[in-house]
């Protein structure tokens, strides 16, 4: 098994809670396919999406910041341990530094999403990081190799 195929595996013997930076409203989009997936198998999925703020996106309130959702779950005593982002390659920066600031345990950047600097920042963290990887695909082979 490589390194990264250790790191996934990893992730998802700890992961419980998912905040899905750039979270459509739309259930055509990416974003939405994949978080209703991650959903029905047992994660809970918390939206993070300025635009969408204050709304409600698969039954759970959206938030603005990632701050902002892991303030809100931090009331109930959770935390965040997968930032999966939605986002544009050059965008992910500044989530990697939120991801670090509210303690989530891994950065996960979906197909097409590269940024090194900030995967550089989130290891150095001590987060683990996935790069161009979609995590429902990933799941979906996990279980498929686990049966």
């Amino acid at each position: 098994m490589d390194h990264e195929s250790e790191i996934i595996s990893g992730v998802f013997r700890y992961t419980r809670t998912i905040a899905v930076v750039g979270l459509s409203i739309n259930p055509a989009r990416d974003s939405h396919e994949v978080a209703a997936y991650l959903q029905r198998n047992g994660y809970r999925i918390v939206p993070v999406n300025p635009t969408y703020a204050g709304q409600e996106i698969l039954g759970e309130p959206c938030h603005a910041t990632l701050t902002a959702a892991a303030a809100a779950l931090d009331k109930d005593g959770i935390t965040i341990d997968v930032v999966d982002c939605f986002r544009r390659s050059e965008a992910i920066e500044p989530i990697a530094e939120e991801a670090i600031e509210v303690g989530a345990r891994c950065l996960w950047m979906q197909l097409g999403v590269v940024n090194e600097a900030a995967a550089a920042k989130a290891r150095h963290a001590q987060l683990d990081v996935v790069m161009d990887r979609c995590l429902k695909l990933e799941h979906m082979h996990a279980v498929r190799h686990a049966s």
